[in-house]
């Protein structure tokens, strides 16, 4: 017989019983397997009488078999009182004489909660949405050309899309601060590399000529010592080179990997590819915004035990990362509580998703993933081969599967919600800005 007591919103607390005569028929075979390559002085391997075995292992076995005995006896409990465990039991023996012919115990656990959803058709979400044009097209083909650029001198005032060449000294407070002073500096005009004020105040200067000129720093930059104060500097320009951008024509079309130079081709490709890589970062948008809202709208407490597993996890996965940069976890000591708060919301986030695929059957379809799958082949030279791939590996498949679901839960939620379309630019979408 079992009981379960309701000791808080998620923790139950088990309280059952084992026979002992479930734990001696397992401490016997435990014995006779120890026996069989245990060696004790005075006695052969297979041939040691079942006492001195008791006496050498016996305080052993009983142990291991009474913790199955629990284990079993718990799971058998769990799946009579239909419970949901989340995470292991904490088991507590109440019986004092572990002989004793029926050995009492409880087992402190958590039931995974049961997900509730508020009322999503109340709640108002942006939907992004793109359109690939030709200017889109063309600009990235100009990318690449620029990138494929070659730089000659001129006698001129630098211009935006120059490479020039400076010596640079920045004072704070009348002191060259640090990282505020380099000799022979190239860079180009534009292409995001330095502040934006400071390429402002070279642009139209001539070489040869040195100028001092006072910059106020972002609050927001790295360097905090000079983080939204007032620097002066001083430039001296050495040289300017102009840009000479290759034709587009078949060579270049080579250059960029289009075997044939088919110039129609590449820009094909192109366009392809922007939109694929589009599509993904609509998607990714979409699924923020598509989690925010359901996080939002749901009322539920979530295991401390998954919630402390996956901060384990994420904890583990940070330490990797971290020694993979070369660097030393003393330096940078870790623990799981740092990942508390990001390791709940993850938690929170799949109950939601796998009681929403149950509720309105919005599981990943064989159909559908193969379509994911052929899809993401085609960025590849033999498409066939990278299918085979994932249908070969299970795990690979499983990821492909979890985005699918993903998909659909994002689809089925914004069409449950009242959503209204933002239309972004192209440069937003790929997060372009001024570096800093």
């Amino acid at each position: 017989m079992s009981s379960v007591e309701t000791v808080s919103a998620l923790e139950r607390r088990l309280n059952a019983s084992i026979p002992q005569q479930a734990i001696r028929s397992e401490v016997s075979a435990r014995l006779r397997k120890i026996g069989r390559n245990v060696k004790i002085p005075g006695f052969r391997p297979g041939k040691i009488p079942p006492k001195i075995l008791e006496q050498h292992y016996g305080a052993q076995a009983h142990q291991e078999a009474l913790g199955d005995a629990l284990q079993r006896s718990f799971e058998e409990a769990a799946q009579l009182n239909n419970l949901r465990v989340a995470g292991n039991p904490k088991f507590e023996i109440k019986t004092g004489d572990l002989s004793a012919e029926q050995i009492e115990y409880s087992a402190t656990f958590e039931i995974y909660p049961e997900v509730a959803l508020g009322d999503i058709g109340g709640e108002v979400m942006e939907r992004t949405v793109f359109e690939l044009g030709q200017a889109d097209v063309e600009n990235t083909i100009m990318a690449l050309r620029k990138q494929r650029a070659i730089y000659e001198p001129v006698e001129r005032a630098a211009q935006t899309g120059d490479q020039v060449r400076i010596d640079f000294s920045g004072r704070l407070n009348g002191e060259i601060f640090q990282g505020g002073e380099a000799k022979g500096h190239y860079f180009v005009l534009g292409a995001g590399r330095m502040l934006s004020d400071f390429e402002a105040a070279i642009v139209g200067m001539m070489a040869g000529e040195t100028k001092p000129f006072d910059m106020t720093f972002p609050e927001t930059y790295h360097g905090k010592d000079v983080a939204g104060k007032l620097v002066t500097f001083t430039v001296t320009l050495h040289g300017v080179d102009a840009p000479k951008l290759p034709e587009v024509d078949s060579a270049f079309a080579e250059s960029v990997g289009i075997e044939d130079g088919d110039v129609g081709k590449l820009e094909s490709e192109i366009r392809t590819n922007l939109q694929r890589e589009m599509e993904r970062r609509v998607k990714l948008r979409n699924k923020e915004a598509t989690t925010e809202m359901l996080l939002k709208v749901s009322r539920f407490d979530v295991p401390k035990a998954l919630v402390k597993w996956e901060a384990q996890n994420l904890m583990q996965q940070a330490a990797k990362d971290v020694e993979s940069r070369g660097m030393k976890l003393e330096d940078m000591p870790l623990s799981p509580e740092l990942f508390l708060e990001r390791a709940e919301r993850r938690v929170k986030l799949g109950l939601i998703f796998t009681d929403m695929a149950q509720k309105y059957d919005l599981k990943a379809k064989p159909e559908q993933v193969r379509v994911s799958v052929e899809d993401y082949a085609q960025s590849f030279d033999q498409p066939e081969d990278v299918v085979r791939w994932f249908y070969k590996d299970s795990s690979k498949l499983q990821e492909v599967e979890n985005l699918v679901l993903e998909e659909n839960i994002v689809n089925w939620a914004m069409g449950q919600a009242r959503t209204t379309d933002k239309a972004v630019s192209f440069n937003e979408l790929m997060g372009k800005h001024d570096a800093l």
